[in-house]
């Protein structure tokens, strides 16, 4: 760290401000969207498209999304996706109360935006940090979801039965967390990026930079931390409720699983700085490959904690290493492209991971314990394509 870092840690603090307050929502969200979704759908095997939807929408959000950074800056892309939370978490309170599926999924959609604008608190703590704090800067941003991890399921349980129409109460109070971010956004202060004069360099397209093996890598390795985990998040709470436990329980072990998620901040940054992004996303892997084992050793529900944890400390190292590999392989002119697509791609994958999450769960055998064994299983194929990669770029030729 350098003294030039006095306002890149100004940032860090409001950024990690807004990933434990704002982003408490998304706990919210995933431990009861998908019951919300069960119980309005007509058909159970659709009862984590809401979440899917989610998912969806912040895909399709994430290249407009950056670009719009890029060219007003992050304040006023952080402002859009806080608006599509609120407005989103409004449209899925009414469709609770009126009982109607595609206006839930349309609010679902909405959240997406709030979700992609969130993926973004990463790269925007290091806009303005020097290169030795960059991992260190990414890694306390993230670190600030450990709060959203204990206040987020806690009050998803608690607001539930808020309100005669169940679950209705949960989403009116996403709607006030959202508001307040129109607050703590006027304290960050990242410049918008300067616009190139006419001549200068852009510098490299999107297929030239997807081109570049550390880049591909880092997106791959970004995309299957982030798509397993969502792939048994998602079904966890339908797994364990319908395995006997209720919902509480249900909101106890995604809590268990979101501070997993985010307690290794406080060093992955450090350890980054010291090994290095790629072993990181390395020992990442393998822990996300440990829980998928965890998870198919049974169904009580201390295999249950332990494979959510695994899997929360599994996606910390593989993607926030992944993030790290990332934001160091482009220059300022090509930002916007590059975090653009590669979250658009990260989240097209993510999207698929969680309907496919609900499939498996729901419609793959005829009891829980087949369909959580489906998830688990499914784990397999992506882990396998994410260490190819890396081992690819490892064993590559170092270039001059």
């Amino acid at each position: 760290m350098t003294a030039s870092d006095s306002r890149a840690r100004r940032n860090v603090m409001v950024l990690v401000i807004a990933q434990a307050l704002l982003g408490a929502q998304m706990p919210m969200i995933f431990v009861l969207g998908g019951l919300a979704g069960q119980s309005l759908a007509s058909n159970p095997c659709w009862g984590t498209l809401p979440i899917s939807l989610i998912v969806f929408g912040s895909m399709t959000t994430a290249p407009w999304m950056s670009q719009v950074m890029q060219k007003w800056g992050r304040r006023v892309g952080f402002y859009c996706g806080i608006t599509g939370g609120a407005v989103g978490a409004a449209i899925a309170a009414y469709a609770l109360s009126v009982a109607s599926f595609p206006l839930f999924l349309l609010g679902s959609y909405f959240t997406g935006i709030y979700m992609s604008a969130h993926g973004f608190y990463r790269f925007a703590a290091v806009d303005t940090a020097s290169e030795g704090f960059r991992p260190k800067a990414m890694s306390y941003v993230m670190a600030g979801g450990l709060v959203s991890a204990i206040i987020g399921p806690q009050l998803a349980t608690a607001s539930d039965l808020w309100l005669a129409v169940p679950i209705m109460g949960t989403y009116l109070t996403v709607v006030a967390i959202n508001l307040t971010g129109f607050v703590l956004f006027l304290f960050l202060d990242i410049p918008t990026p300067e616009k190139p004069r006419i001549g200068a360099l852009a510098g490299r397209t999107r297929l030239e930079m997807l081109k570049t093996p550390r880049i591909l890598v880092a997106v791959i390795a970004a995309m299957v931390s982030y798509s397993l985990m969502n792939l048994v998040m998602t079904s966890t709470p339908l797994a364990v409720v319908g395995c006997g436990f209720d919902k509480v329980t249900a909101g106890h072990v995604v809590s268990a699983h979101v501070l997993a998620m985010y307690i290794p901040s406080f060093f992955t940054g450090h350890v980054i700085a010291r090994f290095g992004a790629e072993k990181v996303v390395a020992i990442g892997l393998t822990i996300l490959a440990a829980a998928g084992l965890v998870g198919l050793a049974g169904v009580d529900i201390l295999n249950f904690y332990v494979a959510l944890m695994l899997l929360g400390i599994g996606w910390n190292f593989g993607f926030i290493g992944a993030s790290t590999m990332l934001s160091g392989a482009h220059s300022v002119e090509e930002r916007g492209r590059i975090q653009g697509i590669n979250d658009m791609i990260v989240f097209g994958c993510v999207t698929l991971a969680s309907l496919s999450s609900g499939l498996l769960m729901n419609c793959s055998g005829s009891t829980v314990v087949a369909g959580w064994t489906a998830v688990n299983l499914a784990m397999i194929p992506l882990l396998a394509l994410a260490g190819a990669a890396l081992i690819w770029l490892v064993m590559r030729p170092q270039e001059a």
